[in-house]
C-alpha cells in the first residue's frame, strides 16, 4: 500500500481507501457478512482509512465499521459525516446542540473517543457562506471529539468557499474522467492551502467499470434506480450527472484506457492517483472481490502526459455539454 498525507495534517492515509455508502444501502442489496470480509480483507492489504456518513444505512454502516475495526481504533481511520438527518436548509440543523447531537451518536455507533475526519456532508453554499457551523466544528475539536474537520461539497464554487477556512482540513469532492472540473482552480488551490481532498465516486456510479449499457438495470432501493434524474438528491451524485444512457455510451468511447492496465476500473482510479493534489480515492464496494479489484489501481502504469490531454480533450468536447446540474 501507499500513504499520502492529508493536506498539511499529520494524517497518513492510504491512497485508494473505501467508502461505505454501498455496504450501508442504497446502492441494492447487501450482506453483512460479506460486506465485513471486505473490510477486513482491505484493512489486511494496509488500508487505513474508511468514509462513511450517519444517514449511509441510518448509520448500519457506521456500525459495520465499528465491528471491523475493534482493537485497530488508533491505526485505522475513520471519516464520518452529519447534517442529513437534518433539514439541510435550516440553520439549527447546524447549531452547537443539534452538531453536538449527531457527532455523540456517530461516536457511539462508531464506539469511539474520536472521529478522525467530521464532514459537513453536502450542505447549501448559504450555510458555507455564513461560516457558523466551522465555530461549532472549532468548538468540537477543542473537546477532543473530533480530530479534524471538511466538507463534502457537491461543487467547485463551494469547494473554493471552504477553502477560506484554514480549519478546513479536507474537502471531499466528485472527481473522475467525467468530472474533471476540479482540476482547473480546486485541486491546485487546496494543495497551495495544505487542505486534503478525498475523491467519492471515482467510477461515476459504476459508469467507468465499462460494464453497463443504456439497457442496465438496478434495483429498487439502488440509487441508480431512483435517482438518475436528481428525484432525492443531486443528480451528480449518481452517473455523473450524465444519465445511464448517455453515460454508457461515453464510457464505451474509453476502452482503450484498460489497455495494459487490466481493466477500466484499475485505469479510472489509476488516472485520479495520478493526480498528486488527491490524498485518496475512496471507491465503494460490496464484497471482497470488488476490494481486491480496486486495489490493483496501485499497481498499474500511470497515464502518460499524451494520454491526459487525450481525455482532457475527450471530457471537454465529448462530456460536459452532457453533464446535467451545477457542478
Amino acid at each position: 500500500m501507499n500513504y499520502r498525507q492529508l493536506g498539511n495534517r499529520d494524517l497518513n492515509i492510504s491512497e485508494v481507501s473505501f467508502g461505505t455508502w454501498a455496504i450501508g444501502g442504497s446502492w441494492g442489496s447487501t450482506n453483512d457478512d460479506e460486506s465485513l470480509r471486505a473490510l477486513h480483507k482491505a484493512m489486511d492489504e494496509g488500508v487505513n482509512f474508511f468514509d462513511t456518513a450517519d444517514v449511509y444505512g441510518g448509520g448500519h454502516s457506521e456500525e459495520l465499521l465499528a465491528k471491523a475495526t475493534k482493537g485497530k481504533e488508533d491505526s485505522v481511520h475513520i471519516a464520518t459525516k452529519f447534517c442529513r438527518f437534518g433539514d439541510i436548509h435550516d440553520s439549527k440543523t447546524y447549531s452547537m446542540e443539534s452538531v453536538r447531537n449527531y457527532c455523540e451518536t456517530s461516536l457511539k455507533k462508531l464506539n469511539r473517543e474520536t472521529i478522525d475526519l467530521y464532514q459537513i456532508h453536502c450542505p447549501p453554499m448559504d450555510i458555507l457562506k455564513d461560516g457558523s457551523v466551522f465555530e461549532v466544528l472549532n468548538k468540537l475539536q477543542e473537546e477532543g471529539k473530533i480530530r479534524y474537520y471538511g466538507v463534502s461539497v457537491e461543487t467547485v464554487a463551494e469547494g473554493l468557499v471552504c477553502l477560506k477556512n484554514p480549519n478546513v482540513a479536507a474537502l471531499q469532492i466528485i472527481f473522475n474522467i467525467f468530472r474533471q472540473k476540479p482540476a482547473e482552480q480546486l485541486l491546485p488551490k487546496a494543495k497551495e492551502n495544505g487542505t486534503g481532498i478525498l475523491v467519492r465516486l471515482p467510477l461515476a456510479s459504476g459508469l467507468l467499470t465499462g460494464k453497463f449499457t443504456a439497457q442496465s438495470t438496478f434495483e429498487k432501493d439502488d440509487h441508480r434506480n431512483f435517482n438518475e434524474h436528481g428525484e432525492q438528491f443531486n443528480v451528480g451524485e449518481t452517473f455523473a450527472g450524465l444519465g445511464l444512457s448517455k453515460g454508457s455510451e461515453l464510457a464505451n468511447q474509453l476502452k482503450w484506457i484498460a489497455e495494459d492496465r487490466g481493466n477500466m476500473t484499475r485505469a479510472a482510479l489509476r488516472w485520479i492517483l495520478d493526480h498528486k493534489e488527491v490524498s485518496c480515492v475512496i471507491p465503494g464496494f460490496k464484497n471482497v472481490k470488488q476490494v481486491e479489484d480496486n486495489l490493483q489501481a496501485i499497481h498499474v502504469p500511470s497515464f502518460t502526459k499524451e494520454e491526459m490531454e487525450k481525455l482532457n480533450y475527450f471530457y471537454q468536447n465529448e462530456v460536459v455539454d452532457h453533464i446535467r446540474g451545477v457542478y
